[in-house]
C-alpha cells in the first residue's frame, strides 16, 4: 500500500530523513517508534503529503504521489491535537470533510451516523464538541478521518493526551477499529509499550533512519543492535570477552555466568557502541530461584542490592558474583518477578540465586 523508495528530507543544512527504504502492506497496522527528533513524524507528513521530499520516491497504492496534494491523495490523518473545531457540533466536525460531496444531505447525515457508530459515539451528534472527554474528542477525530473512506489512516502520536487509562483503553479500540474497517493504519509513537501492543509490524528509527523493521516480538527478543535493544523496553548489559566463533554460535566469557555458547540467531553485529562486545537480556527472561532447586541447568549467585515493589510485579536489582577482571563496567542487573501468592519478597542484602537460559542471551559484538 505504502512504498518509499530513497527518500530523503532537508530542511536546510538539516538531514531530516536519509535515505529511507520502506514497504508498507495493505490492510496493515504498522508504526513508526523512535525518539523525539528522529524523523517518524516528517516521514509520516511526507506520506501524507503535508511535505515535499528532498529527493526518492513516495507510492501510495502503486501511484507516485509527486505534485499530488495532500487533499487529492487517498490518505486521511488523525493529528495529535486532535484539530477538533470547538464552534461544531460532533456531527459537524465528522461531517466537515463532506462538505464538497455531492451526495444529498439525508445521505451525509446517515454517513455521520455510520461513522460515529464505527467509534463507539451513536447518539453523540448532537452533543457540542467542547464538551467531549479526551478519549470521546479522539475518537470523533477517528471518525471524521475515517467518513472519507481512505485507503491509508496515517495516526500522529494521537494517545499522548490521553491519561494511562484511558490511552491503553484506546489503543485496544484502535486495533479493533482497524480489524473492523481493513484499511491500512500508520501509527507515530515515542512510546514503545504503544507500538509493540498495537502494531504487525514497528520501524525503529533514529537520526533519520530506519535501525530496524520487525515484528514486535522479534524485535523485542532479538533487536538488532544494542540502541535498539536499550530503546525497546527495559533491557540488562553485561561486558562480555568473546572467546571464539563456533559452528553453531560465539562462545563469550559473562561476569556471573561464566563462559557460556550463544546461538548463532541471537548474535548481533550492529554494535556501534565503544565499549566492546556486551550481552543484553531481559529482567523477565531471568528469575530467582530457592538454593538447589530442582530444574534449572544454568544459576549465578549475587546479592540484592535494590527492591521495587509495583504490587503485582517486584523488581530486583542483583550485583552478580564473578565479575572480578570486567572492571567497573559491570552494573547489578534487573529481575522481575510476577507475586504471585506465596512468593515472599526477599529483602536487600539477601543472597539469591539468579536462573537464566542461554536462549535468553543476545550478543552485541
Amino acid at each position: 500500500m505504502i512504498e518509499c523508495r530513497g527518500v530523503h528530507k532537508y530542511y536546510g543544512d538539516y538531514h531530516a530523513l536519509r535515505g529511507i527504504d520502506l514497504t508498507i502492506r495493505a490492510g496493515e497496522f504498522f508504526s513508526l517508534l523512535g525518539p523525539s527528533g528522529c524523523g517518524k513524524t516528517t516521514l509520516l507528513r511526507t506520506i501524507a503529503g503535508f511535505e515535499d521530499i528532498s529527493s526518492g520516491v513516495v507510492l501510495v497504492d502503486g501511484k507516485d504521489m509527486a505534485g499530488v496534494a495532500a487533499n487529492h491523495r487517498p490518505t486521511n490523518m488523525v493529528f495529535q491535537s486532535y484539530a477538533i473545531f470547538p464552534h461544531l457540533t460532533v456531527a459537524e466536525n465528522v461531517g466537515f470533510g463532506l462538505r464538497r460531496d455531492p451526495r444529498g444531505k439525508a445521505e451525509k447525515a446517515a454517513a455521520v451516523e455510520e461513522a460515529l457508530a464505527m467509534v463507539g459515539l451513536k447518539g453523540y451528534g448532537a452533543r457540542a464538541s467542547h464538551a467531549l472527554s479526551g478519549g470521546q474528542r479522539q475518537r470523533v477525530a477517528l471518525a471524521r478521518a475515517l467518513i472519507l473512506k481512505p485507503k491509508v489512516l496515517l495516526l500522529d502520536e494521537p494517545l499522548s493526551a490521553l491519561d494511562r487509562k484511558m490511552r491503553e483503553q484506546m489503543q485496544v479500540e484502535l486495533i479493533k477499529l482497524q480489524r473492523q474497517v481493513g484499511i491500512t493504519f500508520v501509527l507515530v509513537t515515542h512510546d514503545q509499550e504503544e507500538a509493540l501492543v498495537m502494531s504487525d509490524r514497528i520501524a525503529v528509527m533514529f537520526e533519520g533512519g530506519i535501525a530496524q523493521l520487525d515484528g514486535p516480538e522479534a524485535l523485542y527478543a532479538r533487536p538488532a543492535s544494542r540502541r535498539v535493544a536499550d530503546f525497546i523496553g527495559v533491557m540488562n548489559f553485561l561486558p562480555t570477552r568473546v572467546v571464539g566463533d563456533t559452528p553453531s554460535g560465539t562462545e563469550i566469557e559473562v561476569p556471573g555466568f561464566g563462559r557460556v555458547e550463544i546461538p548463532a540467531s541471537n548474535v548481533s553485529r550492529a554494535n556501534p557502541d565503544d565499549d566492546g562486545p556486551s550481552i543484553g537480556f531481559r529482567p523477565e527472561a531471568v528469575s530467582l530461584v530457592a538454593p538447589g532447586a530442582a530444574g534449572h541447568s544454568h544459576v549465578a549467585e549475587g546479592v540484592i542490592d535494590e527492591v521495587v515493589y509495583y504490587g503485582d510485579m517486584t523488581y530486583y536489582d542483583i550485583r552478580l558474583d564473578g565479575s572480578d577482571g570486567f572492571g567497573d563496567k559491570v552494573r547489578p542487573v534487573r529481575i522481575a518477578m510476577r507475586n504471585v501468592f506465596g512468593r515472599e519478597v526477599q529483602d536487600v542484602g539477601a543472597r539469591a540465586n539468579v536462573s537464566w537460559s542461554p536462549g535468553s542471551l543476545v550478543l552485541f559484538r
